[in-house]
Parts: structure tokens; sequence; C-alpha cells
């Protein structure tokens, strides 16, 4: 998934702690947190079940199995987005589950910090990579069901770290293995874990 052709890939690099308090249905999560660790500091996303159900649980999905750990934020654009979490150092995509329907009009806007599903030009394309959102986006918001109003799915926000996603924003990028914005040095994303107890 790149940002440009609406986040086809995941930056990754970054090292979010994910806090999650599951609850107990198999249809929808509640108050989910997610603690990231990544090579420049730590994030902790809170998630939204109740808004973005299938999203959510895929993330943790991805979050549970491992997949994230050792990921990189691959594409970095100051002044829009960071995008990770589908791609190793050496800029090869990891294999990952089916893609997704696509909730962006859950009613969750693209606000700074949010936590968004990236994707291909397909509304429901989105598998495992994800952005957040540097500033106010609002024209990735849904505003119609159709391929041009669909919109990027918001699922999160990060409630701790955006100093360390804003520390992202400010290393150097160049073009590689066909990608633009890609961090010189990789941004990892170390581990991605739900805290025992939660």
């Amino acid at each position: 998934m790149t940002v440009r052709s609406f986040f086809p890939s995941a930056f990754a690099g970054l090292s979010l702690l994910l806090v999650m308090t599951a609850h107990s249905n198999q249809s929808t999560w509640n108050k989910n947190m997610v603690s990231m660790k990544t090579s420049l500091g730590e994030l902790t996303i809170e998630l939204y079940p109740k808004e973005a159900p299938e999203t959510v649980r895929n993330f943790l999905e991805y979050v549970d199995s491992g997949f994230f750990d050792g990921t990189i934020f691959h594409r970095v654009i100051p002044g829009f987005v960071v995008q990770g979490g589908g791609l190793t150092p050496d800029m090869q995509q990891k294999k990952t589950r089916a893609p997704i329907t696509n909730e962006a009009d859950n009613g969750l806007k693209n606000l700074r910090g949010t936590l968004s599903m990236a994707r291909t030009a397909n509304p429901d394309s989105a598998t495992s990579q994800f952005f957040i959102n540097l500033v106010d986006n609002a024209f990735l918001d849904f505003t119609a069901r159709t391929p041009q109003g669909w919109g990027y799915a918001v699922f999160g926000k990060v409630v701790s770290g955006m100093e360390v996603v804003e520390e992202m924003a400010k290393v150097p990028t160049h073009d590689a293995a066909g990608h633009q914005d890609v961090p010189a040095e990789p941004i990892v994303i170390e581990q991605a874990e739900v805290p025992d107890g939660e």
C-alpha cells in the first residue's frame, strides 16, 4: 500500500504500544488499547471497536500474531501522514490475510493523531497497512458510497507518544525499491502488543 495511491504501503519503524481492553464478544471489541514500541519511541493507541469493529478486529489479529514486529514505517510525508505495517527494512512486503470491508462510513474523521487503514484504489482492499494522520486530512474522509467518495477508515488514535510520530515526520527520506518518501534510516516497529491483563 502506498500513501500516494492511497496508502497501499504502511509506514513501519514506530514503536507503538497499544494497550487493549478487550470485551469478550465475538462481534465487537470494547475500549481497546494497544502498545507499540518503535525505534524512535513508544506509542499508546486507543482503538474504536464500536465504530469500526471489523477494522479493529483485523488490526488486533495482526498485533496478536506478531505480524507488525520488525516491519517499518515506509512512507513519511511531513504535513500529511506516516504509513507502515506491511514492509520489512529491506522493503519486502509481508504476506497478509484477505482484505477487509471499508468502514470509513463510521462517522470518524481523519484528524491529527488518528489511525486509518491504507488501501489501493479499491475501497475494500485494506489488509495490514495503516497510517497516522499528522494533520487534519478532511479530504480522506468518507463522503459517499462511490469509488471516489469512500475515503479511508479511521479506527483508532494515538493517545500517548504523538511526539514520537512528529519525530518520524522529521527524518530524511529517499526513494527505495520503487517507493517514494522512504526514511533513509528505517523506522522499525520493534513490538506491538496487547498488554497482559487487558
